[in-house]
């Protein structure tokens, strides 16, 4: 199953990433250059590494130019990360550009890869809500609550997991279609974004 298989990505690269849990620790995708394992992982590494970049820069003692280089960052990963969902679609659209699509197909809310998106992301809550439920520096109550957490979210993953099987399904029958929109991040682009170009004046 194709979920099933992003799954096991997503709790790989995280795993990978926490062997070292350092934001600056340089990517080794293991997987083969081209293929969508390699997409999905390195989709997730950015994910990843994202994650920890959100929690260093709430550190209510941090340097504020510390912060505001985080800040950067952190808005170059969601270029990264919108990149790299944009990728997956492409991937997706070329894998399934010969089905014939039924007259009466329909459209989805999201692509796959938007779907994917969220599987990611989902991952990573996985993980760190696990990783709350081991902690022996808390009490019960807070254990108690993680627990109840965690499994809400892994009955979400396997919720949005069959959901998105469910629309690969259909596109692979042609009862859906796909149909992709560069997005566009006008905070990123100095001909969009008010204050960068008022600058120019």
């Amino acid at each position: 199953m194709f979920t099933e298989n992003a799954n096991e990505i997503f709790d790989r690269t995280i795993a990978d990433y926490h062997l070292h849990d350092d934001v600056d620790h340089p990517v080794a995708n293991p997987y083969a250059p081209g293929s969508l394992e390699h997409l999905l992982y390195a989709k997730n590494w950015i994910d990843t590494v994202q994650w920890h970049l959100e929690d260093i820069i709430r550190d209510p003692q941090i340097d504020p130019r510390e912060a505001l280089k985080i800040k950067r960052r952190i808005d170059k990963s969601n270029q990264d990360r919108t990149d790299m969902v944009e990728y997956i679609d492409s991937y997706l659209l070329a894998k399934y550009k010969e089905v014939p699509v039924r007259p009466d197909a329909r459209i989805n809310t999201e692509t796959p890869a938007w779907a994917i998106d969220r599987l990611s992301i989902l991952a990573l809550k996985i993980y760190h809500m696990a990783r709350e439920t081991e902690r022996t520096d808390v009490d019960e109550t807070h254990l108690a609550a993680c627990r109840k957490k965690l499994d809400v979210l892994l009955s979400q993953r396997t919720d949005l997991s069959t959901a998105i099987e469910e629309l690969i399904e259909d596109i692979e029958a042609g009862r859906k279609y796909m149909k992709t929109y560069k997005q566009m991040k006008m905070y990123n682009d100095p001909a969009l974004n008010p204050v960068l170009y008022g600058q120019k004046k």
